[in-house]
């Protein structure tokens, strides 16, 4: 009997946003996988949870995976969780998804919290279509392009931006599309959870005079369609 995968999506904030199913697979699993241990300990604790945990993450990855797939071979259950939100997006836990699903392992999922449609729907833009492009770009070559190749999207887009690059994005965005409408979700779900929209130089007013905390997700709006037919 093979084993099972359990992606197991966690609060992005507030630690009632998981789900009854969720709390029951990290219980009843034989591992589970964190991204960061100290992190996820907050949860288990909060829940009662004291299952076996250990870390997986970007610098460990290429050397446990193996190892995991072979429990997973053997009958073992072991839930996935990243820091916050859906596992496997934008974080490590793609590589191991991939390296169960190609061992022809059991990988399944409790859905739950993540950032991104929380965010979409704060913004007020339209959510018929959109797009998720995972973390903006560091190189300043790179985030021009792709600020310019957003010139001409008409769907709503949306990045994670780390605290330190935001001030960086906002002036690119300023630069390539300084009329666009955008908008910054911070903290979402938590104490002083945030959306603040307008133009890229609107939030550089913003956010430009304090130093900026949290986890955040920008939202560009799309060309308006009417104006593109």
């Amino acid at each position: 009997m093979t084993g099972l995968l359990t992606l197991v999506s966690t609060p992005i904030g507030n630690l009632g946003d998981i789900t009854y199913r969720a709390v029951e697979v990290l219980r009843e699993a034989g591992h589970i996988l964190a991204e960061d241990t100290r992190h996820s300990r907050k949860l288990l604790n909060h829940y009662g949870i004291s299952t076996p945990m250990s870390s997986y993450h970007d610098h460990n990855k290429e050397r446990v995976t193996p190892g995991i797939v072979e429990r997973l071979a053997a009958g073992e259950r072991i839930a996935l969780v990243t820091d916050a939100g859906t596992p496997g997006v934008s974080d490590p836990g793609f590589y191991l998804v991939r390296a169960a699903i190609e061992a022809g392992l059991r990988v399944t999922v409790a859905p739950g919290p993540s950032a991104v449609l929380p965010a979409l729907v704060l913004s007020g833009f339209p959510t018929d279509q959109f797009a998720f492009v995972g973390f903006t770009p560091k190189k300043k070559g790179e985030l021009a392009r792709t600020v310019e190749a957003m010139a001409e999207e008409r769907r709503t887009t949306l990045f994670y931006v780390a605290p330190h690059q935001l001030i960086k994005v906002l002036t690119a965005f300023g630069e390539g599309l300084p009329e666009r409408p955008l908008a910054v979700a911070r903290e979402i779900t938590k104490l002083h959870e945030e959306v603040a929209r307008g133009t890229a130089a609107e939030l550089l007013e913003h956010f430009g005079a304090r130093k900026v905390r949290g986890e955040m997700v920008l939202v560009v709006r799309g060309v308006d369609r009417r104006r593109s037919m």
